[in-house]
């Protein structure tokens, strides 16, 4: 696919709060963070979850986002590991990060994991609800199936 949707599955990641990672045969409830300028979706964790132990293997991993706000739906392959880069931690850090460690990012329980993805199954759409509620309608009344925008596949 064309960078330009890489840069706009990238722009409206920004927004999202959370998804669900499949670690293993769990899934986890995470929090993607993003830096300008690099494709590596990071994570912040504790050293002992499950997360932090398949990461610490150098394992494949799905993560699986849906946002209604942001128009955002995918299923993401990519490549889980640990990173001792504090640098990095220092960016990606953030309020929510800071709700789990009780010394901050210097707690000595705080692990930083990147995210490789690979490819991804991308649904974007337009609106929101209204949106969909109005081509609901007009499906209804025209016949014509409704326009919920785009379905595609990246490569990273």
């Amino acid at each position: 696919m064309t960078t330009d949707r890489k840069e706009e599955f990238y722009d409206r990641l920004k927004g999202i709060q959370a998804g669900m990672l499949q670690v293993g045969d769990r899934y986890l409830p995470m929090s993607p963070n993003l830096v300008e300028g690099d494709k590596t979706i990071w994570f912040i964790t504790a050293k002992e979850t499950p997360m932090a132990k398949e990461a610490s293997k150098g394992t494949d991993a799905r993560l699986v986002l849906s946002s209604e706000d942001k128009g955002l739906y995918a299923d993401v392959s990519g490549h889980l590991s640990v990173s001792h880069d504090r640098e990095k931690l220092d960016e990606v850090w953030n309020v929510v990060a800071s709700s789990w460690f009780e010394d901050g990012k210097r707690d000595d329980d705080v692990l930083l994991v990147s995210y490789q993805p690979r490819s991804a199954e991308v649904w974007m759409s337009e609106g929101g609800t209204i949106n969909f509620l109005y081509q609901m309608a007009r499906a209804q009344i025209t016949g014509k199936h409704p326009d919920l925008g785009s379905n595609f596949t990246l490569q990273f």
